[in-house]
């Protein structure tokens, strides 16, 4: 097993150690690219989407499932 010093100042960071195989197969996936393009409205119904979220207005998925009995 090989031993690693990871210095303090990465430590402090949000730090993800993968295998480089692993690693290689998430940029690839990253390069894939988008199946669609969003129109103008759409991206602005996403980004009010977004705020609302950031605000806390929203229903929880498992309210609105128990609401529709699904």
């Amino acid at each position: 097993m090989n031993t690693l010093t990871i210095p303090k100042k990465l430590a402090s960071k949000d730090l993800i150690i993968i295998p480089r195989e692993e690693y290689e197969k998430l940029l690839t996936l990253k390069a894939i690219p988008p199946l669609f393009k969003p129109t103008h409205g759409e991206l602005k119904a996403i980004a009010r989407g977004r705020r609302e979220v950031a605000k806390g207005k929203y229903t929880p998925w498992n309210v609105v499932k128990n609401d529709q009995k699904l």
